[in-house]
């Protein structure tokens, strides 16, 4: 009797125990495939932190090349508006030179008309000069030629009295020849009917004289 309730003892401790192993078994099974679980769960996790990061990578990419697109634009946009206003400021100043040229053009033309008007004035006081015998007359008359004389320099006129001179076509036209005198050379201006003026360098009415010849 005491045997066969010892091993009904024994038995209960021995199912006991492989229950106990069972359950150990299992723990260390859960514990296992927690940590799985877990591991899978990191590397999901992971893959989603690198693949997240790959994205914004893209995209920061994406506006930089946007942002350098728009800045080459904005370069070449001020380039073109620098060069186009180069060109402006350009053509302004040469329309004012052309302006400023036409202008000064037609003033001179206008002064150049209204001063030929006078120039017979000069021509007849130059003639009163050789004909006035009477001595005061003859002071009154070149005082009058000499004001007459400055005058014409105050608007930049300049008298032109080739008397003795080589003949030069550019200030004087010659309306006749006389024979030169013995020892004289051919080509001089013997006689001055007509003084020339000369404006700005141009001249405004030629001369008109007798030249010697051979």
């Amino acid at each position: 009797m005491k045997d066969e309730i010892k091993k009904e003892s024994q038995g209960e401790q021995i199912e006991a125990q492989d229950k106990e192993q069972v359950a150990e078994e299992k723990h260390e099974t859960n514990e296992k495939q927690e940590k799985l679980n877990v591991e899978r769960l990191s590397d999901k996790e992971a893959k989603k932190m690198l693949k997240d990061i790959l994205k914004v990578h893209e995209e920061v990419n994406e506006e930089l090349l946007k942002a350098e697109s728009a800045l080459k634009k904005a370069a070449d946009e001020a380039a073109k508006n620098k060069d186009s206003w180069y060109r402006t400021a350009a053509e302004f100043e040469n329309f004012k030179r052309r302006n400023e040229g036409v202008r000064k053009q037609a003033y001179d033309d206008g002064k150049k008309d209204a001063i030929s008007g006078i120039l017979t004035i000069g021509d007849s006081v130059d003639r009163a000069l050789t004909m006035v015998t009477d001595e005061k007359t003859l002071e009154g008359v070149k005082l009058i030629a000499k004001s007459f004389k400055e005058a014409l320099a105050a608007l930049g006129v300049e008298q032109i009295d080739p008397s003795g001179e080589k003949f030069d076509p550019e200030t004087a036209e010659a309306l006749a020849t006389v024979p030169a005198e013995e020892n004289e050379e051919a080509g001089l201006i013997k006689t001055v009917y007509r003084k020339g003026y000369k404006m700005s360098g141009k001249m405004i009415r030629y001369a008109q004289v007798i030249v010697t010849a051979k």
